[in-house]
């Protein structure tokens, strides 16, 4: 006579527990890191003075330069002359004096003229941490 073994409705079931502990978890570490960022942002703070005193840089965003055919050079999609665009990369290499980047993109039927003087622009107004870019495309 074999014996048969009945399988409880139980144990067909998945069990929730273990996955409702760790939801609770997350939420708990969520409340309290943000709970404690908020009191950072509280506190009135009067920062000592200083002479030599440098602001705190954070990384900035890279400054992108379009050229288009005819060789019009645009800045955040506005048309600009070479003049303003000196004068805005200077003002961005004043407030980020060591890690200003531009980046060039001109049309591939521009003429080569308007991104050697946007490179110019570049190199006169601080910034020597600028790229052409290119698309990746077939050899030869």
């Amino acid at each position: 006579m074999a014996v048969q073994i009945k399988r409880s409705s139980v144990a067909g079931t998945l069990s929730l527990t273990p996955l409702i502990d760790v939801v609770f978890l997350l939420l708990i570490f969520f409340l309290v890191t943000s709970e404690f960022e908020e009191e950072e942002r509280r506190l009135d703070i009067v920062l000592p003075t200083a002479t030599s005193a440098v602001p705190m840089i954070g990384k900035p965003r890279e400054i992108v330069i379009d050229i288009d055919q005819a060789g019009e050079i645009y800045l955040r999609g506005q048309a600009t002359s070479l003049a303003d665009l000196e004068k805005l990369l200077k003002a961005s290499v004043a407030s980020n004096p060591t890690n200003q980047s531009a980046v060039i993109r001109a049309d591939r039927g521009a003429s080569f003229q308007p991104v050697v003087s946007v490179m110019d622009v570049c190199n006169r107004s601080g910034i020597s941490d600028y790229s052409v870019t290119t698309q990746e495309g077939p050899e030869g």
